[in-house]
């Protein structure tokens, strides 16, 4: 009995995906290993270095630095090969990147050596299914049968991107109500603005982490000594947020036209809570619909059966008597 071409293909998929994961995952405990060793290098930590350097410690024959370098060189070059050259394509790329919180210089390369990769795991799935396949396949089937899973491999980096930019945009607005009411506090309290943006960002360290650092990095630039409009400006662009840039446009103005800072903050702040709420009161008028499915395909057809089951098997019952 032969293989199925599905099974053979699923098997084939599954072996190229899981060795991508323990690449990747591979790379990540080679990175750590070698910070620790240089902290304990540094630390003075000799005796325990030399132990973690043994056969499974860090320092194995140097065989696994020199397999995660040539990796990393391996995805590098795949980047470089599929990375766009239009410069405005790249800065689009980058500020999505920064929208999505990764900071990393090289994080355009490994993206697209990423989605070079996925295309090619997807090709050779896609390959080892037209093998073992037995029944003839046109020229237009093999083409469809061949592209169409290189290019959901080629998109599925860009999948996570967006999820991970609509997910830190979330988290981002659902802190600016309270980082703005910390703002007001403080510049009421007779904080400078500067000061209070500081202050703000190391109290939500701990409620909202993506607040603390666009406003520590925010912080950053002004003391490097950028003009405050453009660090605003960098601001609403690295959130992506229609109310991070009302936010900004706001302190601008406050600055140019010498309004009150204090009591400008506290207005869009209220506004700010009140477009939360009314967030909140959308979705929660959306769950009833979105409960329908589930109630009336799992929730209906097993309550049926509890109610009209005894009295089925009763009738049943009578009916086979007479």
């Amino acid at each position: 009995m032969g293989l199925s071409p599905l099974f053979a293909a699923a098997v084939i998929f599954c072996a190229l995906a899981g060795a991508m994961v323990w690449g990747v995952a591979y790379l990540g405990r080679m990175g750590e290993r070698r910070r620790l060793a240089l902290r304990m290098r540094a630390a003075g930590g000799a005796g325990v270095f030399a132990a973690l350097s043994g056969p499974e410690g860090i320092g194995a024959a140097d065989v696994r630095p020199a397999i995660a370098a040539r990796l990393k060189r391996l995805v590098a070059r795949l980047g470089d090969a599929a990375k766009p050259k239009s410069e405005e394509e790249l800065g689009r790329i980058n500020k999505r990147f920064l929208q999505a919180g990764v900071r990393a210089r090289n994080a355009v390369v490994v993206f697209f050596g990423a989605k070079a990769l996925c295309a090619g795991v997807m090709a050779v799935a896609a390959l080892s299914f037209q093998l073992f396949e037995r029944r003839q396949m046109g020229a237009t089937g093999f083409m469809l049968a061949f592209l169409i899973p290189v290019a959901v491999g080629f998109y599925l980096p860009n999948l996570w991107l967006k999820w991970k930019v609509s997910a830190r945009k979330e988290r981002l607005a659902l802190g600016l109500p309270d980082a703005l009411d910390l703002l007001v506090v403080c510049v009421e309290a007779g904080m400078g603005l500067d000061a209070a943006i500081k202050r703000v960002g190391e109290e939500m360290r701990l409620s909202s982490g993506e607040i603390s650092e666009e406003f520590g990095r925010l912080n950053l630039e002004l003391r490097a000594g950028k003009s405050r409009r453009d660090a605003l400006k960098n601001l609403a662009a690295r959130t992506g947020l229609d109310e991070v840039n009302a936010l900004a446009t706001l302190l601008v103005q406050s600055q140019k036209f010498g309004a009150n800072v204090g009591q400008a903050l506290r207005v869009h702040a209220d506004s700010m809570r009140a477009k939360r709420s009314q967030r909140a009161e959308e979705l929660a008028a959306k769950l009833p619909i979105k409960l329908l499915f589930p109630t009336i395909c799992f929730i209906f057809p097993s309550l049926f059966l509890v109610l009209m089951g005894p009295a089925l098997i009763q009738a049943y019952r009578l009916w086979t008597v007479r």
